[in-house]
């Protein structure tokens, strides 16, 4: 991984990779008129350059090459009344809240930005790095591995650091406009049996389950008409791949696509809650690579359609809510598991039991992120932890109207966060599966979805 020897050589090759601007003729909302917005864009390259391993599966993942680079990308918008914004998106599989809040204490520090005004996504890519404590019960691992992922995530943190620093350093006047397309290889596992899905699509029979085969688009220009940035959603899992190859996996494959086609455009990716959604058929390259350029082809279709324009104004909101857990774990119960046949199960047994052998204490709940940004009165962000089931888009779509984006998986990925339709069910995303991101319990109580839109209301309600 290259050493960033100094903030200044830092920012030159970010922007050298990042806010190089070309002309295009695809804009379709003027750009003569006096632009108000500002906005910057800086993006690095997040490949390490070291042995750690790949993120997720629970296996022991060791990284044999890359099929393209990873990347960490900021956006900064700044409206007319000087109130900034800074929206992080990377190739990561989840970024920890020990890692993120990191991040925004040094921000906080260097650039005068709260809380609210930054949020940190990832894809939730499964050919990506490990990060911290991220899924710390799934892997078997020695301390020569959590030196190497220890070693990268402090560099992660600079590095994002530097990178808000980039944007903000670039922003320059600016106008924004936003459409929406659609893409459709999203496939509803919990409804859909993965082996059964290519015959379903082959007869032509309709898939189960809620989808959102949306794809939010939001376009940053320059006055001259050079595209700045090109900001897209879909709800799905990247999980195309499973092997130990780095790769942003279909929105890796999204992006560069996008940026091929418009040069000195920064393309920019976000999971909108695609928690229960998986990318069927999947497991080939080919696979992966059809499917990035499906999203492409939709966000190039929306691109040179009618985009409406988002006006210069900027609101942000943020807070923690809590979600409680249904029973904290015990002792007794702890002791038991270590011997359980689920290796994950047992590794996570031990860590706690020793936890509580050190005097620590486990709290009854978890404190969850919540962002409500207002771009003019067009478009609303609401910015949720975790791995978000579709529902939650569905639901807060139909009550904030057109133009409201629903993006999962940023800040800190704690778990699945399931609706209540998904709690009552059960299964993967709604059952008894906690242990598995660390936390002291197996079950969310059932009343999560009814939390969250509490806190969802207050932040409208607050901007």
């Amino acid at each position: 991984m290259p050493v960033i020897a100094s903030r200044r050589h830092f920012l030159q090759s970010a922007f050298a990779a990042g806010t190089t601007l070309l002309t295009t003729g695809s804009a379709t909302a003027s750009v003569t008129a006096a632009a108000t917005w500002k906005a910057g864009t800086a993006r690095a390259v997040i490949t390490p350059e070291t042995p750690v391993w790949l993120a997720g599966y629970g296996t022991k993942r060791v990284p044999d090459g890359k099929l393209h680079d990873l990347w960490m990308k900021a956006l900064a918008l700044e409206s007319p009344d000087g109130h900034r914004a800074v929206l992080i998106t990377s190739d990561f599989q989840g970024v920890p809240r020990s890692m993120s809040h990191r991040v925004f204490a040094r921000l906080k520090e260097l650039c005068q930005l709260n809380r609210d005004q930054i949020m940190f996504t990832f894809s939730h890519n499964h050919c990506g790095p490990r990060l911290g404590d991220d899924l710390i019960d799934y892997y078997p691992v020695d301390a020569a591995q959590e030196a190497l992922v220890q070693d990268y995530t402090d560099q992660m943190v600079e590095r994002a650091v530097h990178l808000v620093q980039a944007a903000l350093a670039g922003l320059t006047s600016a106008t924004i406009s936003h459409g929406a397309g659609v893409c459709t290889f999203a496939v509803n596992r919990r409804n859909n049996r993965e082996a059964d899905v290519p015959d379903l699509i082959a007869r032509g029979i309709p898939l189960a389950g809620p989808v959102d085969h949306s794809v939010p688009v939001l376009r940053v220009t320059r006055p001259d008409g050079a595209i700045l940035a090109i900001l897209f959603g879909y709800a799905c899992h990247p999980t195309t791949l499973s092997f130990t190859t780095w790769c942003g996996d279909y929105p890796g494959f999204a992006q560069l696509e996008l940026e091929q086609a418009f040069p000195g455009a920064c393309a920019m990716f976000v999971n909108t809650c695609g928690g229960d959604q998986n990318p069927l058929p999947r497991r080939r390259v080919e696979l992966c690579e059809k499917y990035g350029q499906m999203l492409a082809m939709a966000v190039k279709e929306t691109l040179n359609g009618p985009l409406h324009p988002v006006s210069p104004q900027l609101k942000t909101a943020f807070r923690e809510i809590e979600l409680p857990y249904l029973q904290v774990v015990g002792r007794a119960e702890l002791q038991a598991l270590q011997q359980d046949p689920n290796s994950l199960k047992a590794r996570w047994a031990s860590r706690l039991l020793k936890q509580l052998e050190q005097g620590d204490t486990f709290e009854s709940g978890s404190p969850y992120p919540l962002h409500l940004w207002q771009l003019g009165s067009e478009v609303t962000w609401i910015g949720m932890g975790a791995e978000t089931v579709v529902d939650y888009a569905l639901r807060f779509k139909s009550e904030y109207g057109p133009g409201t984006w629903v993006m999962g998986y940023s800040d800190d990925m704690l778990a699945y966060i399931p609706s209540r339709r998904v709690w009552d069910e059960g299964g993967y995303e709604g059952g008894s599966n906690l242990f598995e991101y660390g936390r002291p319990a197996f079950r969310w109580q059932g009343d999560i979805e009814d939390r969250i839109a509490t806190g969802v209301r207050q932040l409208h309600d607050e901007i």
